[in-house]
Formats: C-alpha cells, sequence, structure tokens
C-alpha cells in the first residue's frame, strides 16, 4: 500500500515540472511575439522632486510679475507733442517693454491668468483710447464743402508706441491661451464702444489695425455681435444726419461686407432693417465715393442673399439721387447697373416707372458724361431683356428724352449713342415706336402753342403797363386770368352789430 501511494505522489510531481515546463516555454514564445508592455511608472520618477518643483513655480511666478510690472511700465502715458523730444529715454525704455511684451504672448505656453488679463485690458484702454484733436485739416472751401479728396493723410506721432501696442491686442485676442469667458469680463461693451470710435482716427495706418481687430473680435466673441452691429450702425446714422464727416466709414463698411456674407438665410428682420436703415442712407453725404465701392459690396451680398430685396434697394437710390453733383450721379448710375444686374423680373416691376423717369431725367443732362453714361445701360443685355418684356408701359417713358438728345444735345458723342438706342428700340417694336413718336410731336405742338400764348399774354400786358393810361381798376380780368392771376372777390362791408 505504501509502495502504491509513493509511485502517486512521483507521478503528479513529474506531471506538475512538465506543466511547469511547457508554459515557461509558452510565455517565452508570446513574449518573443508581442512587444513588451509599458512598465508601470511612479509618480516619483514622473514629478520632480520637491525643491525641483518649489524652483519651477517660483521661476513662473516670477515671469508673470516680470509680465505685470512691464504692463505698468506701459501705462505710463508719454508725450509726442513735442517731435524734438520723440526720442526720449523713456520713450524708448516703454517701447522696448512693449516689445518684450509682444514676445512673451508669442512665445508663451500656459494659460494666461486673470490678472494678467486685467492688467493687458488697463493697458490697452489707457494706451489706445484717447480723445482725437479737432478737426483742422479739412477747411470748407468757397462753396462751404469740404474737399476730402485733396486733404494729405494725418499721422499720428506716437504711432511707434500705438503700433505695437496694436500688435500686442491682436495676439492677444487670437491666442489660444487666453479664456474667452474671462476675457469677456473686461473687454465689454464700454471697451468695444471705446474701440469703435478710435475709427474716426485721422491716420489711415491705425484705422487699417483697428479694421483687423474688429473682425477678430467680432468673430471670437459671439455675445458682443449685436452690440457691434447697434453701435456701428449709430456711427452711421451720426454721420449721415448729424456730422456729415468720418475717417473710418469705408473701414467699417470692409468689416461688415464679410460679416454680412456670414449672414443666415433667411436674412432675420433685423438686418433687413439694417439695410434699409443705416447702409441705404449712406449714399446721402457727398462724401459717398470715399467709400462707395464698399458700400456697393455690402448691399450686393444683402441682394445676393434675398434678391426681394432689389427693389428696396433701388427705392432707396432714387430717395438719394443728387440732382446738382454729376459726379455722384454718374457713381449713382454704376452702382444702379450693378443692382439691376442681380434684379429678377418680378421687383424690376416693382419699381421700373419712377426708375424710368429718372433715367429720362438722366439722358436729358447737360452734362455730357451723365448722359452717355445713362445712355450705355443699353448695353446690358439683362437689363435690355427687362425693357423688352415691359416695353408697353418703359418707352413712353424714355422716348421723349431720346428724342430730345436727337434734335438738341450739344455732344456729338451723345447724339450718336442717342441714335443707336433709338435704333434698338425701332427694332424692338416698330409700331410701339411711332405710336410714342407722333405723342410726342403731339405734345411738342401743344407745348409750343402753351408758349406762344403765353407769349403773346405778357406782350399785351407789357404794352398794357407801358402805355399808363388805364389806372389799376383797369386791369382785365381776361387777362389775368389767362396769365394764372386769380382776380380777389369784392369785399362786401360788414353789416352792423345789433344790440
Amino acid at each position: 500500500m505504501w509502495k502504491h501511494i509513493l509511485v502517486k505522489l512521483a507521478w503528479k510531481s513529474s506531471k506538475s515540472n512538465s506543466v511547469g515546463s511547457n508554459s515557461s516555454t509558452n510565455n517565452n514564445a508570446t513574449s518573443l511575439d508581442k512587444p513588451d508592455k509599458p512598465k508601470a511608472i511612479s509618480p516619483s520618477s514622473v514629478l520632480p522632486t520637491e525643491p525641483e518643483s518649489t524652483s519651477n513655480y517660483s521661476h513662473v511666478m516670477e515671469k508673470h510679475e516680470i509680465f505685470l510690472k512691464k504692463l505698468d511700465l506701459c501705462c505710463i502715458p508719454c508725450d509726442f507733442s513735442d517731435r524734438a523730444k520723440d526720442y526720449s529715454e523713456d520713450k524708448e525704455s516703454k517701447r522696448q517693454a512693449l516689445i518684450e511684451l509682444v514676445e512673451f504672448l508669442t512665445s508663451c505656453n500656459e494659460q494666461l491668468s486673470e490678472p494678467m488679463i486685467i492688467a493687458l485690458c488697463r493697458m490697452f484702454s489707457i494706451n489706445l483710447f484717447r480723445v482725437f484733436p479737432p478737426k483742422i485739416r479739412s477747411k470748407p472751401g468757397p462753396t462751404g464743402c469740404v474737399d476730402i479728396e485733396e486733404d494729405d493723410p494725418v499721422f499720428d506721432p506716437s504711432w511707434y508706441h500705438i503700433q505695437i501696442v496694436y500688435d500686442l491686442l491682436l495676439k492677444f485676442i487670437t491666442s489660444s491661451l487666453v479664456d474667452v469667458k474671462i476675457a469677456r469680463k473686461y473687454m465689454d461693451n464700454s471697451f468695444v464702444s471705446k474701440l469703435l470710435d478710435l475709427f474716426d482716427s485721422e491716420d489711415p495706418r491705425e484705422r487699417d489695425c483697428l479694421k483687423t481687430i474688429l473682425h477678430r473680435i467680432y468673430g471670437k466673441f459671439m455675445s458682443h455681435r449685436p452690440f457691434i452691429r447697434k453701435e456701428v450702425s449709430n456711427i452711421f446714422y451720426r454721420f449721415v444726419f448729424e456730422t456729415d464727416r468720418h475717417n473710418g466709414i469705408a473701414e467699417l463698411l470692409e468689416v461688415f461686407g464679410s460679416v454680412i456674407s456670414g449672414f443666415a438665410k433667411p436674412l432675420k428682420e433685423e438686418h433687413k432693417v439694417f439695410l434699409w436703415k443705416a447702409l441705404v442712407p449712406l449714399h446721402k453725404p457727398k462724401t459717398v465715393g470715399t467709400y462707395l465701392p464698399q458700400l456697393t459690396y455690402c448691399v450686393m451680398q444683402f441682394i445676393e442673399k434675398e434678391p426681394k430685396l432689389a427693389s428696396t434697394v433701388i427705392r432707396g437710390l432714387l430717395k438719394y439721387w443728387p440732382v446738382t453733383n454729376s459726379q455722384k450721379e454718374m457713381m449713382f448710375l454704376g452702382e444702379l447697373e450693378e443692382v439691376l444686374e442681380a434684379t429678377d423680373m418680378a421687383e424690376f416691376q416693382k419699381c421700373m416707372v419712377p426708375l424710368f423717369r429718372r433715367l429720362a431725367q438722366c439722358l436729358n443732362s447737360s452734362h455730357f458724361q451723365v448722359a452717355e453714361r445713362a445712355l450705355f445701360l443699353s448695353n446690358n443685355d439683362h437689363l435690355v431683356n427687362m425693357i423688352s418684356q415691359n416695353r408697353q408701359v418703359i418707352l413712353p417713358l424714355i422716348y421723349p428724352a431720346l428724342e430730345r438728345n436727337a434734335r438738341w444735345h450739344w455732344n456729338r458723342s451723345v447724339l450718336n449713342v442717342t441714335m443707336n438706342v433709338r435704333k434698338m428700340f425701332f427694332e424692338m417694336d416698330e409700331n410701339l415706336l411711332l405710336a410714342c413718336e407722333s405723342s410726342f410731336v403731339e405734345e411738342e405742338e401743344k407745348k409750343a402753342a402753351s408758349e406762344e400764348r403765353r407769349r403773346l399774354i405778357w406782350e399785351r400786358l407789357e404794352n398794357f403797363t407801358a402805355n399808363g393810361t388805364g389806372s389799376g381798376s383797369a386791369f382785365s380780368p381776361a387777362i389775368g386770368s389767362e396769365l394764372g392771376f386769380g382776380v380777389p372777390p369784392p369785399v362786401v362791408a360788414a353789416a352792423p352789430l345789433v344790440a
């Protein structure tokens, strides 16, 4: 029995040894086939030792303290009124500090703390927000108007400081290390409003920087977007209806050109109101030529997003159409052609009657460039197609103007283009053109007869007064009525009051 038990124990031990050897062999094979698993790393191997951590923290805090001290240094204002002291030691040290701040924001890899953001916004406010001197560069001419095109740009003597501040502001706005929620508390509506006031700067370099910064603020701080649109509208209102001058209208319109292109379809009512109440009245000032390309681009963005606004824009152009300014009238004709190019038939029919009455007056303009520019609208195939489909209404409106040009206009070039346009309409509808011609002849005959009758009446009146044979009571009522003078009724004495 004991022998039997000992044999079993020997067999079990040999079996366990073989299994252990096989498992070790399999493990070795597995370790060759697969890469080694990463070993667990203790926190002590990653984190620095206590002296090292303390030194890094103190180094970071030291950098922050230096940053804040440099910002305090940059808050000290410098006097640039004396050009002889432009290169003083204080100004140069401040300039170097500003450059170092820009370099710090460029190379910084840590999130900006709230005290740093507060100090930055304070420095921006002190250096940028200022009251501009009185606008003395644009003096009224003999007619009382200001000729802005003849003015040379005025450059700010403090620009070599302000430019670095703007670079720092742009770095701050575009940096991913700035928490938007914290920055929004200190770049609030008041900050944005004062920034928009800077667009009235005389220095074109400053306005160009502001244009980029405003665009970045509009894109990053979404909660400020309604306020920015409202403030820009107010700037436009004051310019059009109060001051009649502002230096940054072109830059503001350039920013809003990209803003309008991002509006979602269909357009909100707020955006349509902005078009009608803010953009369209910008055609009123005399200086519209300085920003007309940007204004036209904004208007066309609205029409492309909602074609139904084309008739609204055309009516606005007709409302502010210039009467005595020929150069401005030519600008309006150019913009009108661009708007008509994007106008469909339904919107064209809403405004075609007042539109072609105005164009008829342009055709008869004594300024040959205005008349020629109006005639060149006939080269637009889209406009000619819409005229052809509505010729029963349009041709009677413009044919008298074409006929007057053909008979009496002094400029040979206008006369030649007029004959070409008449030929085009004749080929379009011969019978209608002949009917318009006969109607024009009748109207001219009636007008000539009326003028002759008035001439005779005035001649009789002059003879009557020259002879001096009669008193004032002998004036003939018939002559007075024909001349348009009303005959007063006889004076009746009032009845006496009965007690």
